[in-house]
């Protein structure tokens, strides 16, 4: 019985993973690697670590995340757009703050490939990326 219950435990986990993947698998040009993820001591919350590479000239396009988003810039220059406000253009070693359900896009503006690191505080079991409407 335990080991039933474990092994559906990883299949989920696994299936999560499967699903971050999923969800940006359209997106040409943007590869995320999955790097952490788990649970936190706020209750519903959940602890999330991608690292996200940007071909040059790759973007994705407007999203939101069901929780707050640290970006920080690894390689590269990322020009980020947050909803209608001029966009803000960072290089390695900038990193900016992104608020809950805020719709947001990142374009790799240099001539090289661009990576970020994408921390995520957000609600647990809910889709990590909501597509804009």
């Amino acid at each position: 019985m335990k080991s039933t219950r474990m092994l559906a435990a990883a299949m989920l986990f696994v299936g999560s993973g499967l699903a971050v993947q999923a969800a940006h698998a359209h997106t040409a040009g943007v590869h995320r690697t999955d790097l952490v993820r788990h649970d936190l001591s706020a209750p519903d919350r959940e602890g999330i670590q991608v690292r996200v590479d940007f071909d040059p000239g790759a973007f994705a396009p407007m999203h939101s995340h069901p929780g707050e988003e640290i970006a920080y810039v690894l390689q590269g220059t990322l020009e980020y757009q947050l909803g209608s406000n001029p966009p803000v253009t960072l290089k390695a070693g900038e990193a900016l703050f992104i608020p809950a359900g805020t719709l947001h896009s990142a374009r790799n503006v240099g001539s090289g490939t661009a990576s970020e690191l994408a921390t995520y505080i957000v609600k647990k079991g809910a889709p990590l990326v909501v597509p804009a409407k």
